[in-house]
């Protein structure tokens, strides 16, 4: 009879030691302003209350929205195109590409980080330098990591995990229902007919998946702009760029927690950023099953 519960206890205390405690504790914090590690006062649901008013926390959402846009609407149909282009038995070297588009994942999201930052530089970064090669109207001035932070953040998301994602779609499109894609070629359906009409159907629930991958992980941007923009000297402090424009919700918590020193506060955006995820997931899994009901 106790055999269960052995087997469980390792888990549960895990749990209970890395996990539950950690969030209660949190949770306590979220309604204390801190001066330190020992200076306290409670201050009951007045973070919360501050932080809908914060205007540094609106511009790390908004931010952090317009990378999650990014994510979606950018990174995810360049990863299912790059994925149908290699799932055709037409393309020589397939295995080759596949390893090519992967390789990012492969050398880590620091170093990716760090790559970017020098790819992005005025005068001497590789993207300026080979812009300006195509087009020598093209400013080797161009400011991508001073003014236009957002969209080099994106573009080095899009290098870091648009094989990652491929993936993904590559698996879902090799277990496609032949039977049903020779059934529309037969009717006379043409590419996209048959894209829209018998793939996209097929490889919806892992489409699902992956965009919420997407999302969360958006939401919880950190290491990239932390390593991007480093020697930033926004007010928020190092890591936000100039005027706070590659401030993220999860860079923020970091600044207030361990910069600032208020870890209350910092635990207060924590939570509002886990209840956010949560309704995410929530309504993922709602409209999951609907869609398995229909």
């Amino acid at each position: 009879m106790l055999t269960p519960y052995v087997l469980l206890a390792p888990f549960v205390l895990v749990f209970a030691i890395f996990i539950a405690y950690p969030l209660l504790i949190s949770l306590r914090l979220s309604t204390q302003q801190t001066f330190g590690p020992e200076a306290t006062m409670n201050v009951g649901l007045g973070n919360f209350f501050f932080l809908v008013r914060d205007p540094l926390f609106a511009k790390a959402v908004i931010n952090t929205l317009f990378f999650t846009a990014g994510s979606v609407f950018i990174q995810l149909p360049l990863a299912l195109g790059l994925a149908l282009l290699l799932n055709s038995r037409l393309l020589k070297g397939r295995a080759f590409f596949r390893l090519v588009f992967f390789s990012p994942q492969l050398v880590g999201l620091v170093f990716v980080g760090i790559l970017a930052a020098v790819v992005f530089e005025k005068q001497v970064g590789l993207l300026n330098v080979g812009l300006n090669a195509v087009s020598p109207a093209w400013d080797l001035d161009f400011a991508w990591l001073e003014v236009y932070v957002m969209p080099a953040l994106i573009l080095a998301a899009l290098w870091m995990y648009v094989g990652f994602n491929m993936v993904y779609f590559l698996a879902a499109l090799q277990n496609v229902d032949r039977s049903l894609v020779e059934a529309a070629t037969l009717d006379g359906a043409g590419p996209l007919g048959r894209f829209f009409a018998v793939t996209l159907p097929s490889i919806a629930p892992i489409a699902g998946f992956v965009t919420l991958l997407s999302i969360i992980g958006s939401l919880q941007l950190f290491e990239l702009p932390w390593l991007m923009l480093g020697g930033g000297s926004g007010a928020a402090g190092a890591g936000a760029g100039p005027e706070n424009r590659g401030l993220t919700i999860v860079t923020y918590l970091y600044l207030q927690g361990f910069e600032q020193g208020d870890l209350g506060y910092a635990s207060a955006v924590g939570w509002m950023l886990a209840l956010g995820l949560i309704v995410l997931a929530v309504l993922y899994r709602l409209i999951s099953a609907r869609g398995e009901e229909a």
